[in-house]
């Protein structure tokens, strides 16, 4: 219905349904916020209106109205932003300050808090006259690959809402009362990291290994190589002012060059291996009776999940390891002996759109021989800030190329980056052994924003019935359906952030109100560097062609389930 208003004196005419943030952003009118936030790439709103910046004059009222949860009624007349909606927001942030280490000049949020951008924009001065001691002290404290500093953090409420709500997790929560409260350390946490992409000030941050990195680089005895993730070249980008979505793979192997590192090497290697391994055990259960649906063990924060969430489900995941480690097991045997490098020299580091990659390098089922294979995981906000610091500017670097033979790809594991992109390279593969030929056009029955699609595919003579699924609470809604029979699967691909790596945890942070335009930016950006490549399909990478000829014998051979697959345990009684 529509409704009548006055908003600084100008007529409007616009729904019910909407609120006053809603119609002033609607018509350029600026109201800022903090505790709100608005994510259309993954139909999230939070407007809990706990830090009452957005407040608003109406006429009749006593009291100022929170703009993000006051919803408009007929006759309605709004001030904005009146001298007296001013001096209210300033003293609000006062108080959030009053209570904030306001240590901005050694805190890596510096530059991108929204806190600190309030406080410039409203006029907030260093005389605080509210300032007194912090209830929380200022400690960083590490739980997995994600840091927390409670004396940063405003009580928004963002990080325990997305958790819940997008995630299906609830591994935090506030606790305590009053002046006292504090969001919990994360319990059954997966490192998915989306906390860490909608906290406004640095209260979460993910754990950094550039630091070492940087050291690492230094000592003239190490052998130090860098792979480099299919979701990172679409938006690293983004830190240097470029558009979302623009590739950037030739400017990232030049910038890890002039950082130090004796070999560039790509990721997407080793996802067209593990399209090989996987698409095997895809053939082999549906020809032997296997297990069914199999579903891909790709995502660290999804096998994290599952193994503390839904334990009883632990036979149905493929066995093999994500491409971040297939590539470095890889790495520190058959390439290591082919070039006569020590592999007890070699330092292998990731540049990874995830923070659960983070914990995933960790993990002892992805040891071989009882050594840990990659040994650093950094974020692409890490290689960001790692560039800067080098003095460098993507946008100016000159087009390199990755090393052989461990640089070369094929356009399906470039789709690794998005999701359901896994799903449709170890289709393709499948296609071409069983058909002669890929199946290029998957029919899915639902829309991208539902974060759930479904389809069947025709391959080997079979309808398939499969299905992929992003983020944490999609992934659990697929799982019940299996568990309670409703759904008959045989292949599926889980994220466990939604829309995929594309916007994983390390990422950098769309601006307000462009999530969903950037996720696909971003996107078109991977399926246009898939379709420009001459090999679309992994099983036509002479590079992991040779490997299996060299060293690798055969998909599922002996020797690849030792270096190439995994296991899975029971973890449902983590605290």
């Amino acid at each position: 219905m529509l409704k009548n208003i006055t908003m600084n004196g100008i007529h409007m005419q616009e729904d019910s349904s909407l609120t006053i943030l809603d119609v002033a952003r609607k018509h350029g009118i600026d109201i800022p916020t903090l505790c709100f936030l608005k994510k259309d790439d993954c139909n999230f709103v939070h407007r809990p209106a706990s830090c009452r910046v957005c407040i608003v004059e109406v006429k009749g009222r006593r009291n100022l109205s929170p703009a993000c949860a006051t919803y408009i009624e007929e006759g309605m007349e709004i001030l904005t932003n009146s001298y007296k909606v001013r001096q209210e927001r300033k003293n609000i942030v006062e108080l959030l300050l009053s209570n904030h280490p306001n240590a901005c000049l050694t805190c890596r949020k510096s530059g991108d808090c929204e806190l600190q951008a309030l406080s410039a924009k409203l006029g907030v001065s260093n005389n605080l006259e509210f300032a007194g001691p912090l209830s929380q002290e200022n400690k960083e404290y590490r739980f997995g690959a994600i840091l927390r500093n409670p004396s940063k953090c405003i009580l928004c409420n963002r990080c325990t809402a997305f958790c819940e709500e997008i995630q299906g997790i609830g591994a935090i929560s506030a606790t305590q009362r009053g002046f006292a409260t504090v969001i919990s350390e994360g319990h059954k946490c997966v490192n998915c990291g989306q906390c860490i992409q909608v906290c406004p000030t640095g209260a979460l941050m993910q754990y950094e290994d550039a630091p070492d990195i940087e050291k690492e680089l230094t000592d003239p005895e190490t052998f130090c190589i860098v792979q480099t993730a299919p979701a990172v070249r679409v938006s690293i980008g983004e830190g240097f002012g470029m558009e979302p979505g623009t590739d950037v793979t030739g400017k990232i192997i030049t910038a890890l060059r002039y950082m130090g590192f004796d070999r560039v090497f790509d990721t997407n290697f080793s996802a067209d291996l593990t399209i090989m391994e996987e698409a095997h055990e895809l053939v082999d259960r549906l020809q032997a009776g296997g297990k069914l649906p199999m579903i891909t063990s790709c995502c660290p924060g999804w096998i994290k999940y599952l193994e503390t969430h839904h334990p009883d489900m632990l036979d149905l995941p493929s066995s093999c390891k994500s491409p971040q480690e297939m590539f470095s097991s890889i790495a520190r045997s058959w390439y290591a002996e082919k070039y006569g490098i020590d592999p007890k020299k070699m330092v292998v580091v990731s540049l990874m759109p995830c923070t659960a990659k983070k914990k995933e390098i960790t993990r002892e089922q992805n040891q071989v021989d009882g050594v840990q294979q990659t040994d650093y995981s950094m974020t692409v906000k890490e290689f960001i800030a790692m560039v800067k610091r080098y003095g460098l500017d993507i946008r100016n670097l000159p087009e390199g190329t990755f090393d052989s033979p461990l640089g070369e790809s094929t356009g399906a594991a470039d789709i690794f980056a998005q999701t359901g992109g896994v799903m449709e390279a170890a289709i393709r593969t499948a296609g071409v052994w069983l058909d002669g030929d890929a199946p290029w056009n998957i029919n899915w029955e639902s829309g991208y924003e539902d974060g759930i699609k479904e389809a069947t595919v025709k391959v080997g003579g079979k309808e398939l019935s499969i299905c992929i699924a992003s983020g944490l609470k999609n992934a659990s809604k697929v799982i019940e359906r299996i568990r309670s029979g409703e759904k008959q699967y045989h292949f599926i691909e889980i994220m466990a952030c939604p829309g995929g790596c594309l916007n994983g945890g390390g990422q950098p942070v769309a601006k307000y109100g462009k999530y969903a335009e950037t996720m696909l930016a971003r996107r078109k950006g991977v399926q246009s560097i898939d379709r420009n490549k001459s090999a679309r399909i992994s099983c036509d990478s002479s590079a992991v062609q040779k490997l299996y000829e060299e060293f690798l014998v055969e998909p599922g051979s002996e020797i690849a389930h030792k270096l190439l697959h995994t296991s899975y345990s029971d973890e449902s009684d983590i605290i």
